[in-house]
């Protein structure tokens, strides 16, 4: 006897035959892993990758140059929270072009990028920690930076930022979906089992919600609650809400006149027990993949409050503040960066939108 294949293997063996899908969801899980282990794998580790070099600014990918470490008093703080946010770190860091060793200090010439001669300064031994003689000085402090990426306009190493920016366009997705979600189908779903007043009142509050244009409604709830990290994830989960209320409303008024749903009431079971355990397990395919087009939109709309300044608060790395930075220099012979980070959103955008049609598949969910 063939044993009979429940309805969720059925579906894993047709998303696992989707290549689009299955290659959507891999690259997606190496951006979660990126977002994670973040401060590990930036070259530059300090809380938000703040490092500035003024002298090495707007530099192009692949750029090196020898770097002079000034270590200052250390801040006492726990591997786990360099590991999740980065390392308090209040040392200085010097772009050199070169440096002459004396008996007891350290001689070194500023880099600069005009090709003029930069400045000499002279660093005694007391300036460095755990250091007896000014022949252990380079072997500490000094050593060759690459900047992979290269350099933004404050000399602030691009990769790392970007790595670290991948978090909040993350978090933003996985914060304004799940909002969207618990508003979504909670109203949705009584409008749709109840019907009547009920239903018409939200309805209302759907349809005036739909008209007002969402990035002017989000610049709204932000301002309203003002600038901040948090407070962009409130007001982009408060716009997305309505698409899926009005799904859910259309697949519970088609669900509650199934007879399962009629036996249910006959026995004599609460609105909500039914509503919860009979009607949504069977809605909540099209959610799923109206979630991962919500994702996707929520990743835009930041991006874009970023962009106009009222998203995440610098120094908290951004890929839309990252463009805002940069655009200019499109035209000014340094496009790479404002391109960067746009790839950067295009592709993780695209992915989610490669993966709400593979789901859509898998489900046979018809638009």
């Amino acid at each position: 006897m063939v044993p009979s294949k429940s309805l969720g293997n059925i579906a894993l063996q047709k998303f696992k035959k989707n290549f689009w899908g299955v290659f959507s969801f891999s690259f997606l899980m190496i951006c979660v892993l990126i977002a994670i282990f973040a401060y590990a794998l930036a070259p530059d580790n300090s809380q938000n990758a703040n490092q500035m070099h003024l002298s090495i600014h707007s530099k192009p990918p692949g750029f090196k140059v020898k770097m002079l470490t000034l270590p200052s008093k250390e801040v006492s703080q726990s591997g786990l929270s360099v590991f999740f946010f980065g390392k308090k770190t209040t040392d200085t860091e010097i772009p050199i072009s070169d440096y002459t060793l004396k008996e007891n200090d350290l001689e070194i010439t500023e880099y600069t990028s005009d090709g003029t001669a930069g400045l000499n300064k002279s660093y005694p031994l007391s300036s460095f920690i755990n250091v007896t003689k000014a022949e252990e000085i380079p072997s500490k402090y000094i050593s060759e930076r690459k900047f992979i990426l290269g350099t933004d306009k404050y000399g602030r190493d691009l990769l790392s930022r970007m790595l670290i920016g991948i978090r909040i366009s993350l978090a933003i997705g996985f914060v304004a979906v799940f909002i969207s979600l618990i508003i979504g189908i909670t109203l949705g779903a009584t409008a749709g089992y109840f019907g009547g007043k009920v239903d018409a009142a939200i309805m209302w509050l759907i349809n005036v919600t739909w008209s007002i244009p969402t990035l002017l409604l989000v610049i709204a709830i932000t301002l309203a609650l003002g600038k901040g990290f948090w407070q962009v994830f409130i007001a982009v989960g408060l716009t997305m809400w309505v698409e899926v209320a009005r799904v859910v409303r259309g697949q519970v008024m088609g669900v509650k006149q199934m007879q399962y749903v009629t036996a249910a009431k006959s026995l004599g079971f609460s609105h909500w027990r039914i509503i919860i355990n009979h009607i949504l397990p069977n809605s909540l395919a099209p959610v799923i993949i109206i979630s991962a087009a919500n994702f996707a939109g929520a990743i835009l709309i930041e991006s874009g409050l970023s962009f106009l300044g009222i998203g995440a608060q610098p120094p908290m790395p951004s890929w839309g503040g990252i463009i805002k930075d940069h655009y200019s220099y499109i035209i000014l012979g340094k496009p790479y960066l404002a391109i960067i980070p746009g790839i950067a959103i295009m592709s993780l955008v695209t992915a989610f939108m490669l993966m709400g049609n593979a789901l859509r598949d898998v489900l046979d969910v018809k638009n």
